[in-house]
């Protein structure tokens, strides 16, 4: 059991600390925002857990400023993990984060997260990895109850699971037409017809390890938004393997953009995710970067 492997190497290294376990959905982000407020300097929250629960967990942050947030990667995905180049061994993994912590307060390093809203502004949602529109949306959507992803991840191939989905989503879409700002700037607005997928990628890749936007960094203060536009459905098959090996930056019908912040309206509501969790079906978003945002331990 990993958190046998943490508590042992907590009590070896004599760090002392409070252990809380999700109880259900949503609890998480409850127990975030209940640790970030306690009255104290330095307060170190990690997470032992895959992408669902870390973004639980910033979306549930406060005092940002006073926290340094370190995650031990045992999900499915771990895209959060590996677009920090941190180990996917869970032993040094745990090392790492408790040398950060021992260290004090000076030890971390600051990276962006990415804001989406919607809804007018109403709603609000962080997030460390992506947030997409379209078809990267309704893969995630699909994936939260999926009973292959259950199966493959009993087996060890969960990655598989968005693959799959990936596929049986591309030919059973429909399309949008996407009306974009970028810096939300009137004259950089762009029109894009028969939209597949946009993504806002704060990370270069989701889902699995998809390498959406291959350039983005966690680091630069922009987003990278990758946007799929006006390529046949019978073509998105064959350029699905170059999408995977991150060669796909050429080919027409894809656009990758940085920008700080972006809007969108879309001519008819489609899926929307943050970090793989279903966020709902909206017409309007708007996606900010948050530069510097997270005191990560690495």
């Amino acid at each position: 059991m990993v958190w046998e492997s943490v508590q042992r190497y907590l009590r070896d290294e004599h760090i002392t600390y409070e252990a809380y376990i999700t109880e259900y959905e949503g609890h998480a982000t409850e127990l975030a925002a209940m640790i970030c407020n306690k009255n104290c300097e330095d307060i170190c929250l990690i997470v032992v857990g895959g992408d669902g629960t870390m973004n639980e967990v910033i979306n549930g942050m406060t005092n940002f400023e006073k926290v340094r947030f370190g995650i031990i990667p045992v999900g499915s995905g771990n895209d959060f993990g590996h677009g920090l180049g941190l180990s996917s061994n869970v032993s040094e993994s745990i090392k790492n984060v408790l040398e950060c912590v021992k260290q004090g307060p000076f030890c971390y390093t600051a990276i962006d997260l990415g804001m989406v809203s919607w809804n007018q502004g109403r709603n609000k949602r962080l997030f460390g990895i992506s947030s997409g529109l379209g078809m990267d949306a309704i893969v995630c959507k699909k994936a939260l109850h999926s009973k292959l992803k259950t199966f493959l991840n009993k087996i060890h191939l969960g990655k598989l699971t968005y693959i799959l989905l990936t596929i049986q989503t591309l030919f059973s879409m429909r399309t949008s037409d996407f009306s974009v700002c970028y810096d939300n700037i009137g004259e950089n607005k762009r029109e894009f017809k028969k939209v597949i997928f946009m993504a806002a990628m704060n990370l270069s890749a989701e889902g699995g390890g998809v390498p959406m936007a291959p350039k983005a960094s966690a680091y630069d203060g922009n987003l990278s938004v990758t946007c799929a536009s006006q390529i046949p459905k019978w073509l998105t098959f064959f350029y699905l393997p170059f999408l995977v090996v991150a060669k796909h930056e050429n080919i027409k019908g894809f656009d990758i953009t940085e920008t700080a912040a972006i809007s969108v309206h879309v001519s008819k509501p489609v899926v929307l995710h943050a970090d793989g969790e279903y966020c709902g079906d909206v017409t309007d978003v708007t996606y900010t970067c948050l530069a510097g945002k997270l005191h990560i331990l690495i």
